[in-house]
């Protein structure tokens, strides 16, 4: 507390809610009972009067990915995170395209903010030892980092390709028939305009190829 202006903590457990308020008596603290998952961050920003916030946690293992992708939804808001979490899952943000552990939300958290790994926690620094380690990983918001102007299309094209992961481009993006067909496309010629080869795995194209594949089927946004 000493290091900051302000901190909202926001857990769940209400026996920890009242062990914090009653061994953290600061000014400086609020601490909300709640999920977080619930919580309106765009609200509690303005409550305190931030533009952009400062994200920090320890992350339970069955709600890491809804977590991310709520920071992702307020890419804006959010400047910056630390957090947490299982090492597996660390890993897969910060894998490379042809890893197997390229995943979806590899590529959405990566259109839109810089991760990084920066140290591994054994699973003998937890009471009780969890089955798994941990790591505490930083992300960076950059909204833009790689440009996109339609992101709700960006989000349909990559949750496509990943629905069907095993399968080639060219069978697991036959859902966006409609789309195409609306912009007088079909799937052959948008990714010949895009470059990307269709014999490939969602887990092959970098977060770029993706972005140059939402403009190319959109590119009046």
């Amino acid at each position: 507390l000493a290091r900051v202006d302000r901190l909202v903590a926001i857990e769940i457990d209400r026996d920890l809610v009242a062990h914090l308020q009653a061994e953290l008596d600061d000014p400086k603290l609020q601490v909300i009972e709640g999920d977080v998952l619930s919580v309106d961050l765009e609200a509690l920003a303005a409550s305190e009067n931030s533009q952009r916030i400062l994200v920090t946690g320890n992350l339970p293992y069955n709600i890491s990915a809804p977590v991310l992708f709520k920071l992702r939804e307020h890419a804006q808001l959010v400047r910056r995170a630390v957090l947490t979490l299982q090492k597996e899952v660390a890993e897969r943000l910060v894998a490379q395209p042809g890893n197997r552990q390229y995943s979806l939300v590899t590529v959405l958290l990566g259109q839109c903010a810089h991760v990084e790994i920066h140290f591994t926690i054994p699973r003998g620094a937890f009471r009780p030892v969890p089955k798994v380690e941990s790591a505490v990983l930083e992300i960076c918001f950059e909204p833009q980092r790689v440009p996109v102007q339609n992101l709700q299309l960006f989000e349909r094209i990559v949750r496509s390709a990943f629905s069907q992961r095993r399968k080639m481009l060219r069978n697991s993006l036959q859902s966006l028939n409609d789309v195409l067909q609306n912009r007088g496309l079909n799937l052959e010629e948008a990714a010949s305009r895009a470059n990307v080869d269709l014999t490939q795995r969602a887990e092959n194209l970098s977060v770029e190829q993706y972005a140059i594949l939402t403009r190319v089927i959109d590119p009046t946004h």
